[in-house]
């Protein structure tokens, strides 16, 4: 088709380049958009800036979650499934084009699209960097422009019809998803299914760190969302234990250490990982302070610092028997 026509929107044009079918789908708050897009400079070459096969990956938002490129949401409730349609897009529209395109190229070179960052509001982010780590996008935050985004549009989902990521769940929803994790959580440990347990209380963390960055820390509403925190982490931690991922729970109970150094059970399960690892100092140090914190656990404390003084004499025996075998081996050549 090449009729061009506005949308009924300032400083947008629409052209169809392939029909779609059926009707307009119907929207509601959570809907989400799948599609690919490419994004032109309205200049003589028509200059492609981004093209999201070439990423390897479509492009996904979710209605009604405030997009940072509100036009987007505009320009793909226009299109049927199917279609592919160019929309011209004046510079009122397209502003903070450089600061969304930053986070996209982020994410296909799979790195944090919100590393460096500052905890502002996009446009606060925008005036923050002097740079966006790309030079074809620093000229446009200088000189917001015009733009061409070709889109095509594959499907359109329902809340329902679709697990919905966790940045995409308003507060009331992550609140209610974090018990109900933690019991699937617990569910898939008494099966021994650790790793599957684990990524559900890692689920639940997020959405509860999500909602914590929206408060001040160490003030009631901070206080209260870290006291459901912390038992899932020390869930995970036991899962990974069982996993064999040692390393992973020293970096989580130190984490949670740092904020409350009086919890015995982080104490408990980083001076098991400790163990695993060999390291010994760190780890009696660590059992002492799980037996004075909670005397409750001084017979377990017991028991896995002699269970660690067998190990490391074990394998002392057997550094010294090896150490043995590598210098007679040497002395016959």
């Amino acid at each position: 088709m090449e009729e061009t026509y506005l949308l009924n929107v300032e400083g947008v044009k629409k052209k169809i380049l392939h029909g779609g079918q059926g009707e307009l789908p119907k929207l509601q708050d959570g809907s989400k958009f799948t599609f690919h897009f490419q994004t032109l400079k309205d200049d003589f070459e028509r200059t492609v800036i981004d093209d999201s096969r070439e990423a390897g990956m479509p492009m996904e938002i979710i209605v009604g979650k405030m997009f940072k490129l509100e036009i987007w949401e505009t320009l793909l409730s226009s299109m049927r499934i199917g279609e592919v349609a160019e929309f011209w897009c004046d510079a009122i529209h397209t502003g903070m084009y450089a600061l969304v395109s930053r986070g996209m190229r982020r994410i296909a070179e799979g790195r944090d699209p919100l590393e460096g960052q500052k905890h502002r509001c996009g446009m606060g982010n925008m005036f923050d960097y002097h740079s966006t780590g790309y030079e074809d996008l620093d000229e446009l935050q200088r000189t917001p422009q015009p733009l061409i985004f070709i889109m095509e549009l594959f499907r359109v989902e329902d809340p329902s019809a679709y697990k919905r990521d966790t940045w995409a769940m308003s507060k009331e929803e992550k609140l209610a998803a974090v018990p109900v994790l933690h019991s699937e959580g617990n569910r898939l440990v008494l099966r021994r299914e650790f790793a599957q347990a684990a990524a559900k209380y890692q689920e639940a963390v997020i959405c509860l760190r999500n909602l914590q960055a929206k408060e001040k820390p160490w003030e009631d509403g901070w206080l209260k969302l870290e006291s459901l925190v912390t038992p899932l982490v020390l869930n995970y931690c036991q899962c990974q234990l069982e996993l064999g991922e040692y390393y992973e729970v020293l970096e989580h109970t130190t984490e949670l250490l740092q904020k409350h150094n009086d919890n015995a059970k982080a104490y408990f399960k980083r001076a098991k990982a400790h163990a695993a690892v060999w390291n010994e100092r760190e780890a009696r140090e660590d059992f002492q302070r799980v037996a004075h914190l909670d005397p409750s656990m001084a017979a377990a404390v017991k028991k896995e610092l002699k269970q660690l003084g067998e190990r490391m004499r074990k394998k002392h025996v057997e550094d010294r028997k090896r150490y043995q075998g590598l210098f007679q081996s040497g002395q016959g050549l």
